[in-house]
């Protein structure tokens, strides 16, 4: 397979997608993602509904989905300017999302978690099997993020560093 590079994915600033009345503006985001993946239409009668923000794919490699929640489906008093810590450690927020992003219960499926920071925001990285999902997950203004990058058995097995990159390379800007 001839790789062709990567480039960086930024949230248009101008893309509509406020979630809800009372909304504020999306806080933009990036990730990379290899050239070959291309960016696939997002309809609200998807699974996961209005809060999917963008998915990408590519149907050798895998794919990959941004979810953006409001922090209120975790509580009221948490405010506008909410940082992933104040939702509470990595498991709380994988048991209470995983199911969304990965269609049926998380129990005994998470076989790794890791807090990483950058530039002052806390991300909680997760590696789920089965189904092979890694998921980022931070918040920002008064949303929750979870990017998911999965791939089958195959593309997992050929593809997991670069999979492993997409995910790594998730930020709220």
């Amino acid at each position: 397979m001839i790789k062709t590079g990567w480039r960086t994915y930024r949230r248009p600033d101008e893309k509509s997608g406020g979630h809800g009345v009372g909304w504020s503006p999306i806080i933009p985001y990036l990730f990379k993602v290899p050239n070959e993946w291309d960016e696939v239409p997002v309809s609200i009668a998807d699974l996961g509904g209005t809060e999917i923000d963008l998915r990408f794919a590519n149907p050798k490699q895998g794919r990959l989905s941004v979810i953006v929640a409001p922090v209120l489906r975790f509580s009221d008093k948490l405010g506008d300017n909410v940082n992933i810590g104040d939702i509470g450690p990595p498991e709380k927020v994988i048991s209470a999302f995983g199911p969304e992003v990965i269609g049926e219960n998380i129990e005994g499926k998470v076989l790794r978690t890791e807090v990483a920071e950058h530039s002052g925001r806390k991300y909680y990285q997760f590696e789920l099997e089965p189904p092979h999902v890694l998921i980022t997950a931070t918040a920002a203004g008064n949303r929750l993020y979870l990017f998911s990058v999965t791939g089958n058995g195959l593309q997992w097995k050929r593809n997991y560093s670069d999979l492993r990159k997409i995910a790594e390379s998730f930020r709220v800007v």
